[in-house]
Formats: structure tokens, sequence, C-alpha cells
């Protein structure tokens, strides 16, 4: 059970992020769950594990992860389409 709430924390903290930057993520919502997921093992490894738990994923530091990786990512998706 907790896996299953882990993916939809993941996947509500990628929606989230990326309604927040205004980016479409690739891949809908695996790629929010994807997005989530990175975003908090990035979150928790510059910020600590801080703030509420949800699901064994600190909510703030993965909401600035997944906003860190989705900039990133929208970043490098723009250049190269160009």
């Amino acid at each position: 059970m907790g896996f299953i709430l882990m993916i939809i924390v993941g996947g509500l903290i990628g929606w989230l992020a990326g309604a927040i930057l205004g980016k479409d993520i690739p891949g809908g919502i695996i790629g929010n769950i994807i997005a989530g997921l990175i975003g908090s093992a990035i979150g928790s490894k510059l910020l600590g594990t801080w703030g509420p738990v949800l699901g064994g994923v600190p909510i703030l530091p993965a909401l600035v992860g997944a906003i860190i990786l989705i900039f990133i990512v929208s970043f490098i998706m723009k250049a190269i389409r160009k």
C-alpha cells in the first residue's frame, strides 16, 4: 500500500510542479509520476527531508525538486527543438 501511495503522491507533485511553472510534462500521467519521484530525490538531496511527509515523500522538498527538474527538462527540450 505504501508503494501505491508513493506513486500517487509523486504524480500529484509532478502535476503541481508543472502547473506552477505553466509547462506540460512529456509523458502525461507517467511523466508526472516520474517527475514527482525524481524531484523528490533531488529535493531531498538539496533540502533534506523537512516538512510534512506523505507516502514516504517529503512534500515541500519534493515540490522544489520537481520544479527544478521540469525547468531543466523544458529548457533542454526547447534547445533541442531549435
